[in-house]
């Protein structure tokens, strides 16, 4: 992935435009940190937040326009100009001792970084391509983060440094003291602009209409650019998902500085910082983990995983006491996040028609933003009335509760697969040979040997469209299960009824399905293949599809297999090979299939 030309580059510009935006805030919330204290504190740090998120409100319409209408590199090119004069200008304020002016820089830094940000995302499906998109996610999520991260150390620690536990100093003198740090902004923007120069072009095809300023005054255009987000369920089900994601962190955020100074009585700027940094390195680990286990194709699953990880999380912080509790929970918020944001964020990439998809990136903003602004307006209130930040905490608690209600909703099956992928991967390592044989679309009946129970797992793996097992009828037929089989797609079999197993699976062949049959009948209880039953044959062979023959090597004798002959360790991780072979025949007779499969290894 990083040989792609302006793929280093790009990243480069990603983490600089973070690394400045994210330093200014720091400065004048460690400001307001130092000065206020109780609701007061929570109140002013609520109102940054919002002075942040309220410009992805105002130019959704505009950003999406102008990342669909032109280059998406030439935006990224010319929001850092902007960036430069913006950070000049701060710095000047921050050398008169102006901190409300500077406080409201807050806000034309943030309008910078809306216009810019369906650009920048949009830009990773192009440059990167759909083979690469949940790596590349991964990759501008883990630089993200890390901007993010040296941001909070470096000007948390140069602000402290430099101001210490003096209480006595007003806001503004506090704003004219650091004012050196401005000069560190105005050097990043610099930096990404001339970064920003040597991305290439990548766009194929762009819209060719004109903004018109009445439409957007009138609100058409936003109506017409929800309706747009609104097409297909999935991308606007994920970004509903992402928006209550956002707004829990941002209000988990905004709590937590007051709740450890009322609470715990750390009033060092570092600590709290520091406790959630923590969160960002959390979020690497989880933006990486999230790619590699979404090698083959977007792993939906692990968004509901990491939804129940945040939400323990959330409703255990204000039971905590000790600064190494708080600290480890906070990487283990940020792990999840990055479970959450990669392959969610990847999705509506995928999803999304190129032509529209700076629109769609700039609704997902949008609505991400209402959630995350009426949070904190929600936050601001139930502070100014005296709400506590223990009850905050609680309350976010339930709503991420919803959050793992509706992630479940939809990916129920990814997220048993998920599930099922984190255990066994743990003690296996799997390979895949042949996988090019397999196509992207059209009737697939897969047929090979059967050493193990997980070998439906094997199988299903590496392919993105679900697979129709057949499975014996006494166990399909189980209560507890039977439910979870039916979402599964499996087809029961039994030796009585074996034709009418045949029949459906003739069925789903022609509605253009992936079927996997298991011609041996059972697992093995030997090292060698068993012999190959003719049941297969029954399907008809009047479907638009291929048989694919695969062989899977490497698990006899393993916990799984019914062949005990070898010693087996659990802190041995045992290499697992599939094999999938070329294209055979439909009429292919059993004993031939066997001698191909055999052949396979």
């Amino acid at each position: 992935m990083f040989k792609i030309i302006g793929s280093i580059n790009y990243l480069a510009v990603v983490f600089l435009n973070a690394f400045t935006d994210l330093g200014h805030k720091i400065i004048i919330q460690n400001t307001i940190f130092k000065v206020y204290d109780g609701s007061e504190q929570i109140v002013l740090t609520a109102i940054v937040n919002a002075l942040i998120l309220l410009p992805f409100l105002l130019v959704f319409s505009p950003a999406g326009f102008l990342a669909d209408r032109f280059p998406k590199h030439t935006i990224m090119k010319y929001s850092s100009v902007f960036a430069v004069v913006i950070t000049l200008f701060i710095t000047f304020s921050y050398y008169q001792g102006w901190f409300f002016t500077a406080f409201t820089f807050t806000f034309v830094l943030a309008m910078q970084s809306a216009i810019y940000g369906p650009a920048k995302y949009g830009y990773i499906k192009e440059l990167f391509g759909l083979k690469y998109i949940s790596s590349a996610n991964a990759a501008v999520q883990a630089t993200t983060t890390v901007a993010i991260l040296l941001g909070i150390i470096v000007y948390t620690v140069l602000f402290e440094s430099i101001v210490g536990d003096n209480s006595s100093y007003t806001k503004d003198e506090i704003i004219r003291l650091v004012a050196p740090l401005g000069w560190l902004l105005v050097i990043s923007s610099l930096v990404e602009f001339f970064l920003s120069l040597r991305l290439p072009n990548k766009v194929k095809y762009t819209i060719q209409n004109r903004f018109i300023l009445k439409k957007y005054i009138l609100g058409t255009y936003l109506k017409k650019n929800i309706l747009k987000v609104k097409r297909k369920l999935e991308i606007y089900d994920a970004i509903l998902v992402l928006g209550l994601f956002w707004s829990i962190s941002q209000v988990v955020l905004a709590v937590f500085p007051e709740y450890v100074k009322s609470d715990l009585n750390i009033t060092n700027t570092i600590v709290v910082q520091g406790m959630m940094a923590l969160a960002v390195i959390g979020i690497v680990l989880g933006s990486l983990l999230a790619a590699k286990f979404s090698k083959y194709y977007i792993n939906t699953g692990l968004a509901t995983l990491g939804a129940i990880g945040i939400m323990i999380i959330v409703f255990g912080i204000p039971s905590m006491h000790s600064v190494v509790l708080l600290s480890f929970s906070f990487a283990f918020f940020g792990l999840f996040s990055g479970l959450i944001l990669v392959p969610l964020n990847a999705k509506i990439q995928q999803l999304s028609p190129n032509i529209h998809l700076g629109t769609i990136l700039a609704g997902n903003n949008f609505i991400q933003t209402v959630f995350m602004f009426s949070f904190l307006v929600l936050t601001t209130i139930f502070a100014y009335v005296g709400l506590s930040s223990k009850s905050l905490f609680y309350i976010m608690g339930l709503v991420s509760l919803y959050l793992v209600y509706k992630l479940f909703k939809r990916y129920f099956i990814m997220t048993f697969w998920a599930l099922i992928e984190l255990i066994l991967r743990s003690i296996y390592r799997f390979e895949y040979k042949g996988l090019n044989n397999i196509p992207v679309n059209g009737a697939i009946l897969l047929l090979g040997n059967h050493v193990s129970w997980i070998d439906w797992f094997i199988l299903q793996y590496p392919i993105q469209r679900r697979i129709s097992f057949m499975l014996d009828k006494d166990i399909y037929n189980k209560k507890l299960l039977n439910s979870l089989f039916r979402l599964g797609g499996l087809i029961p079999i039994s030796p009585k009824a074996s034709k009418d197993a045949f029949i459906e699976a003739s069925k789903r062949l022609k509605n253009g399905s992936i079927v996997a049959i298991f011609p041996e009948g059972a697992i093995t209880k030997t090292n060698e293949m068993s012999k190959f039953y003719k049941g297969y044959e029954l399907i008809d062979k009047d479907y638009d599809g291929i048989i694919i023959p695969y062989f899977i090597d490497g698990l006899a004798g393993s916990i799984f297999s019914r062949y005990k002959d070898k010693k087996t360790s659990l802190f041995t991780k045992r290499v697992i090979t599939l094999y999938f072979g070329k294209a055979q025949d439909k009429y292919i007779k059993a004993d031939d299939l066997k001698e191909v499969v055999k052949g396979l290894k």
